[in-house]
């Protein structure tokens, strides 16, 4: 968890590996989404086109079912790490009665953190260099606001279940790894 840009793709991707567990990536399933919406050209993704393009999140209900579908797969049952999800706290209600229905809990969210002139640097590069549409300064400036108001009371709400683990997310991806690394539960499988 943490706001955009502050490295959740990069550390998520290191700790699924680190672990060997799936890395699930709501924002990379989102943008395939959006992807299709020109060629399928069903209603809900343009409208999941429409949210993404305006640095809006996209419907719970949407993210939860495409997340629910890809938990379901044969390399989740073991577990799996989340990116950048749940996003508001509506998402992580459903995530955690989907989760114990089903016998499980989250186990460790670590919450990634540096400066906003740190995130925006970032997001304005990576979009230069990955050719992102969404990392223009206006989206940025709306997704972190967004961040604020929406996500940022997760963790409260984790903290409550004490899984919440705070990483310095400055400095290179090598060093926030091992932070992360060294704040988690789990080891190793």
């Amino acid at each position: 968890m943490g706001p955009p840009g502050v490295g959740k793709g990069t550390q998520c991707s290191r700790l699924a590996n680190h672990l060997a567990l799936p890395h699930l990536s709501t924002g990379e399933m989102l943008r395939a989404a959006k992807a299709n919406a020109g060629q399928n050209g069903c209603s809900m993704s343009r409208a999941l086109a429409d949210h993404i393009d305006a640095g809006q999140l996209a419907p719970d209900e949407l993210v939860m079912t495409m997340l629910v579908q890809r938990m379901a797969q044969p390399d989740c049952e073991r577990g799996c790490l989340f990116d950048g999800f749940p996003r508001t706290l509506s998402q992580g209600q459903l995530l955690d009665e989907h989760l114990v229905a089903n016998g499980h809990r989250v186990s460790d969210v670590v919450n990634l953190k540096a400066p906003r002139d740190v995130l925006i640097q970032r997001l304005l590069r990576r979009g230069e260099t990955e050719n992102r549409a969404d990392d223009t300064l206006e989206t940025i400036e709306a997704r972190l606001l967004v961040f604020m108001r929406e996500t940022a009371p997760l963790l409260d709400h984790y903290d409550h279940q004490g899984v919440v683990r705070t990483v310095d997310g400055t400095g290179t991806p090598d060093e926030v790894c091992r932070r992360v690394i060294a704040k988690v539960s789990r080891s190793p499988a």
